[in-house]
Order: C-alpha cells, then sequence, then structure tokens
C-alpha cells in the first residue's frame, strides 16, 4: 500500500554532505529536492529515476495509472484493505518515533490514507521529514494532500538505492512497503534504511505477517496475497531480520510485535 491537480515543484540543492563522505554517497549532489512551498506547484525537472520492472509489472494497477491513485486515494478504502487496522497500525509506527518526533525522519515510499499527514503533525517545528518514492505519480499525489511546510521534502529515488549519505536521519520509516517487492530488492532496501540511519537510530518496519492457526482471515489472506501481493508470502515464510545484512544483525535490537491474530508486524531495529 504505500506506494500511493497536480502543482509545479520548487527545487532547492540537496543537503550539504558530511566531511568525508564516500563518493558513492556524494552522487546525492545530483539528486533533485522537491521542497514544499508556497510557490511550489509540479514536479519540474527532476532526476529520472527508472521504475523497477517489478512495479510496471505487478502493481501498475495500483500505484503507477492515475486512475489507480483517485481510486486508492480514500481513508476508508486503505482501512478496509487491512480490514479495519489502518488507524491503529499508523498509530504503532509513529508512537516508536515519538509523541513529539524530533530530528531528520525518513519515511521510504509513499503511503495511500493519512500516515505522512499525522507524521507531519506530531513532527517537533525543529525536525524535517524526507520522503522518498520511485514513481513521480506518487510524489505528486503526496505533495496535493499534504499541508505545505518548509520542513518537508519530496525525493525521486528508489528505496533499494538511497542517495543520501551515510547515518543521515535520526529515525526511518517503512509502512507497508516491504511485501510489495521481490526479496533481492526488499534485501537492498532493508540495508538501504539501516545505511543512512544515525547510530543509535531506530528503523520502522510495518507490514504483514504469517497470522496464528486460529485466526480465520489466514485463510481469506492466503488467496488474497497469492493472486494480488505475489510477493508478501515471503513474509509469512521469513522474518524480517533474516534480511538484515550479517554484521548488523549481529549488533542490533531488534524488537518485533505482532497484531490482529498475527496478520500484522511491526519491527524496531536499533542501530
Amino acid at each position: 500500500m504505500s506506494s500511493q491537480s497536480v502543482h509545479t515543484a520548487a527545487l532547492t540543492p540537496p543537503r550539504q554532505l558530511p566531511d568525508g563522505a564516500s563518493a558513492e554517497s556524494a552522487a546525492a549532489s545530483e539528486e533533485k529536492e522537491i521542497r514544499l512551498d508556497e510557490s511550489s506547484s509540479a514536479l519540474d525537472d527532476v532526476t529520472q529515476v527508472p521504475l523497477p520492472a517489478y512495479l510496471q509489472q505487478v502493481y501498475w494497477w495500483a500505484y503507477l495509472h492515475p486512475a489507480a491513485v483517485r481510486i486508492f486515494e480514500r481513508q476508508w478504502l486503505v482501512n478496509l484493505i487491512l480490514w479495519g487496522n489502518f488507524a491503529r497500525l499508523r498509530d504503532l509506527a509513529l508512537d516508536e518515533l515519538g509523541a513529539s518526533i524530533e530530528g531528520d525522519v525518513l519515511q521510504v515510499a509513499c503511503v495511500y490514507g493519512n500516515f505522512t499527514e499525522r507524521l507531519l503533525q506530531r513532527l517537533h517545528p525543529e525536525a524535517q521529514l524526507a520522503v522518498v518514492d520511485v514513481a513521480e505519480v506518487q510524489l505528486e499525489n503526496l505533495k496535493s494532500k499534504v499541508n505545505i511546510s518548509s520542513r518537508m521534502t519530496l525525493h525521486h529515488q528508489d528505496a533499494s538505492n538511497l542517495k543520501f549519505a551515510d547515518a543521515s536521519f535520526d529515525t526511518v520509516v517503512l509502512f507497508f512497503l516491504l511485501h510489495e517487492q521481490p526479496e533481492e530488492v526488499r534485501a537492498k532496501t532493508i540495508a538501504q534504511a539501516l545505511r543512512v540511519v544515525k547510530p543509535g537510530g531506530k528503523v520502522v518496519f510495518v507490514d504483514y505477517h504469517r497470522p496464528i492457526a486460529t485466526n480465520p482471515f489466514r485463510y481469506v489472506m492466503i488467496p488474497i496475497l497469492s493472486t494480488l501481493e505475489p510477493f508478501a508470502m515471503d513474509l509469512w515464510r521469513h522474518e524480517i531480520s533474516d534480511w538484515l545484512p550479517e554484521p548488523v544483525r549481529n549488533r542490533a535490537k531488534i524488537d518485533k510485535q505482532t497484531y490482529f491474530g498475527g496478520l500484522y508486524q511491526k519491527v524496531v531495529i536499533t542501530v
């Protein structure tokens, strides 16, 4: 579910890289930052990021076609898709970031519904929020529904190949993204999220999970996910921690909680 009338966006230079940043992270200087201000209106002169083949082949109907955005951008519908659990899962993720969210925050992938709006409401006056998505239509959709804020930037980037410098963010959140990615892309996305979070920072995942045997939704979800979300069953067979780079897995604090009879999970990794 992430993601996921248009205005023209004003472009501002990307954030400065710290001294000693790697040559790879220096590529961030090429990425255009879309800052939301009163004069901005559409994505303009944004560095082109190719759409992943799996996204075009599997999820064009949900995230890429303009009609899909108009259909799925309804709060009641995203709540229905999650069997009435959207608000609860949203707040569980945001509570991990804090009642008043401080520091630099990265949201990886846009989300249908009011997830980002609620995050912005909690954002401390001196905090900053960056949102990345590989689909420009999702960034434009998000821009059309959030309150204009100079503390928020949108970035056209692939989650599996982020252009931010190492240790750029205090917290990173991924809300229902991993189940939409093939395993090899998922592993890269997790590694990137861990790379850009600061030492002592958190990476928060909320996503699907294998329900307990007595949960009737277990048997409802198998044909739904197998048909519409072909990569989601990976999260029934594996732990999110299975895709962590081994050095991180060995040293990180991993906290996992499940909800709604095990159908959903929240995993918090503190590095």
